[in-house]
């Protein structure tokens, strides 16, 4: 019997493309790959990678760079090109590195083993359609192995809100949503795995529609699965932030006390120009719904600054929001253009005008974070343990807020949830003791 061939994959970016790889990973299976962790013995690299960041597709052609020696020493080893960076550059990536095999689009994966065939006759493969079969219905059946407590589960893709300073429509294509019974049974069989917790991911999942109750509908039919302890879901767009999402909040036990959703600036006048299609004002009281639903929950959100035409009464409009409202956690970026977009056409604010206010915002921020972190002291947390710490003895899960927590725990609460009292802070995680 022949020797299993290696699969490595390099993912980069958003939680969907972590999912991604997983079902990439699991077609090529089904010709005989297996997983590596190193680039190395691989018989098949694959880069699925992400078009948000700054300057996405250099750091693209950059690692294929690497990849050169690695393709010399082995004449065999096929290189691929997956996600969104492949959707944007298509056939030039195959035009600027010719080692490269294949190239495919995040609607096409499926399509994988159908590519690996080509790539192994000696032809290049390129697949970045936006194909009317359904790669869910392709893929439907998971892998059966043993898996960690948590999971990333796609349930919508694609975007119709075209912000100004995004690629994502284009690359990702317009907003889809799964069908409930399919997303049902692909949960089903990852918590049969030994799954605990679900994230729920879309470009924007709460307009999701596989569901005739949306979003909150697809989260009450899950509540149901026997085993399945927690429901998590990202990233939010707030103007599809529904009364029925809201409400479940408050009254659904599984679905966990955290909540991404990004505004991206707290002007007025620049949220129009980004074409957000919100204002503040829209996004505060929105907040203030969502607090009056889950009082204790951690919010999280997005920011942009030095988007074109930003002034200094808009960055400290942003710089207001953010004490108005008080993150637990976020991020923030200094804007970066994206060809195609519309605001790529428009002039562009001076570097280190962009990274001061960066630097002030990313403060402010970090500021109400760790008071975040400082406030949890003292209190009783229910933590999901996920893996052992680098300590021996020591275990390393996640709470109800998705602060990183780390105690003293026997092996044996590995997937379990516990009851956790927290008794000291630092900057990205928190130490507890168990209670039970």
């Amino acid at each position: 019997m022949s020797a299993p061939k290696k699969l490595f994959i390099k993912t980069y970016g958003c939680q969907m493309n972590v999912y991604d790889s997983e079902r990439m990973a699991e077609a090529l299976g089904a010709k005989g790959y297996v997983p590596t962790d190193t680039a190395d013995d691989a018989d098949m690299i694959l880069l699925n990678t992400c078009h948000i960041r700054e300057k996405a597709a250099e750091k693209v052609y950059s690692e294929l760079g690497r990849f050169k020696g690695l393709k010399a020493e082995k004449p065999d080893l096929k290189i691929g090109v997956a996600g969104c960076v492949a959707q944007a550059e298509g056939q030039e990536i195959m035009r600027r590195q010719p080692l490269v095999d294949l190239v495919v689009g995040p609607q096409s994966y499926h399509r994988l083993p159908a590519m690996d065939d080509a790539v192994r006759s000696g032809e290049k493969a390129l697949d970045t359609d936006f194909p009317e079969d359904d790669k869910f219905d392709t893929l439907r059946s998971r892998a059966k192995a043993k898996r960690g407590p948590t999971a990333f589960l796609t349930v919508q893709e694609g975007c119709d809100k075209f912000c100004a300073f995004c690629v994502v429509p284009y690359t990702r294509g317009a907003e889809v949503s799964r069908p409930a019974d399919r997303i049902f049974r692909e949960a089903q069989e990852l918590v049969d795995q030994g799954v605990r917790e679900i994230t729920l991911l879309g470009q924007n999942v709460n307009a999701y529609h596989g569901h005739p109750q949306g979003l909150a509908g697809l989260i009450w039919a899950l509540d149901k699965i026997d085993g399945l302890a927690r429901i998590r879901f990202t990233t939010s767009h707030p103007n599809d932030m529904d009364e029925a999402l809201i409400a479940a909040h408050g009254t659904c036990d599984k679905l966990m006390p955290y909540l991404h959703l990004p505004v991206q600036s707290g002007s007025d006048r620049i949220l129009k120009a980004m074409n957000r299609k919100h204002t503040a004002e829209n996004y505060l009281r929105l907040i203030e719904r969502i607090r009056a639903a889950r009082p204790d929950i951690l919010l999280s959100g997005d920011f942009i600054v030095g988007f074109p035409g930003e002034t200094d009464q808009d960055f400290e409009d942003t710089m207001q929001l953010v004490r108005d409202v008080h993150y637990g956690q976020a991020y923030s970026f200094k804007y970066s253009t994206r060809p195609g977009t519309p605001a790529a056409e428009k002039p562009q604010l001076p570097e280190d005008v962009m990274n001061e206010r960066l630097q002030r915002l990313q403060a402010l921020l970090r500021e109400q974070q760790q008071a975040t972190q400082a406030s949890m002291v003292g209190r009783e947390v229910k933590v999901l343990f996920e893996k052992a710490g680098r300590e021996v003895g020591q275990m390393i899960g996640k709470s109800e807020y998705l602060h990183a927590v780390y105690a003293k725990a026997p092996a044996e609460v590995l997937g379990q949830v516990r009851r956790v009292k927290i008794i000291e802070d630092s900057p990205n995680s928190l130490a507890g003791a168990l209670v039970d």
